[in-house]
């Protein structure tokens, strides 16, 4: 059997987009390349966000471990026994409602900065902070009290003050960065791991996401942390000498969160093309979708999502049940 390429253009499905003249941006974008090397196009059952998608894909289970905590996982953090990961975003509070932070790359380093000035705040809870993309980051520590039930990134909502010492850390940090500071979500602890599929024991997973390759470690799956995706394709096209590869494009993703369709469309232009220059060669791929993303409202959309490949293994009017992709591809995989 020859290794498979498993392809996530996270929220590529969208809503119409006025401005496209009703269309969508991936109907837009010129994808010659993977249009015509993944040629059968079936359809899956989207969910609401990228972990419960891929934990599903690539077990036949949703996951039972809390966002926050996936992603403890994906950056190597500390999560024994009795240790809480909070997810923290990029956020303007003014008082009565958490406005996620989106597009504000060019006050990342300055939030960090902030962020790792105040971490004293917490020094009783023996706290540990890994960062990754446009200022995000993960927070592990020592807590044992109530879960705060606040706002779900992407979609705005209702201020939950956050009680004791991270609460502080967040005021502190938004009184010195003029209201922008981080605001907790997906809090929680490791849960109840399910096994990958077994053909599919053996992957890489090349992400800049901390949440598809949060999933991937608790699996038992090799992971590399690439913030930059041209940098990704180099190393997919090394790792799948040795066995199978996710390749995650989180990028369609976060352009759509800023409502950006011209971004949207012009990095799914260069993904088709850095898909042709590294692995125009390369049989048995799959390119698949988590979830919509509208460029409209910048929220996600629980819909009907889009799967393309090269492997003969549905009929063409099937709705693919999404625990069952992954073991059917793998059974016709020659």
């Amino acid at each position: 059997m020859e290794n498979v390429l498993f392809v996530l253009l996270d929220g590529m499905e969208d809503d119409p987009v006025p401005e496209l003249g009703g269309k969508k941006p991936y109907e837009v974008a010129r994808m010659p390349f993977i249009r015509k090397k993944a040629p059968y196009l079936h359809w899956t059952t989207g969910r609401g966000y990228t972990q419960l998608f891929l934990n599903e894909f690539w077990t036949g289970h949703p996951p039972d471990i809390a966002r926050a905590a996936i992603e403890a996982c994906g950056l190597g953090m500390n999560m024994s026994s009795g240790r809480v990961a909070f997810r923290m975003s990029p956020a303007f509070i003014d008082g009565k409602t958490v406005h996620w932070a989106y597009g504000v790359d060019d006050q990342a380093d300055d939030l960090v900065d902030c962020i790792k000035e105040n971490m004293y705040l917490l020094q009783d809870r023996n706290p540990q902070i890994e960062f990754f993309v446009h200022g995000r980051s993960v927070i592990t520590m020592e807590y044992d009290g109530e879960i705060p039930d606040g706002p779900q990134a992407p979609v705005d909502g209702p201020y939950v003050p956050i009680p004791g010492e991270l609460g502080e850390l967040i005021t502190t940090v938004a009184s010195e960065m003029d209201g922008l500071t981080i605001y907790p979500w997906g809090i929680g602890k490791v849960g109840t791991v399910y096994p990958p599929f077994p053909a599919i024991k053996h992957l890489t997973a090349i992400s800049d996401s901390p949440t598809a390759l949060g999933i991937a470690a608790t699996l038992g799956h090799k992971i590399h942390l690439v913030p930059d995706l041209d940098d990704r394709f180099p190393i997919a096209k090394e790792a799948l000498k040795r066995g199978h590869v996710f390749l995650h494009m989180d990028e369609v993703d976060e352009y759509s969160h800023e409502k950006d369709h011209m971004k949207k469309i012009r990095v799914l232009e260069h993904i088709d093309e850095l898909m042709e220059e590294y692995f125009s060669d390369v049989k048995n791929i799959v390119f698949f979708v988590d979830h919509g993303t509208s460029c409209v409202t910048g929220t996600h959309i629980l819909m009907n999502v889009p799967f393309r490949t090269d492997i003969p293994a549905f009929d063409g009017d099937e709705l693919v049940e999404l625990s069952k992709l992954v073991p059917t591809i793998m059974e016709n995989v020659k």
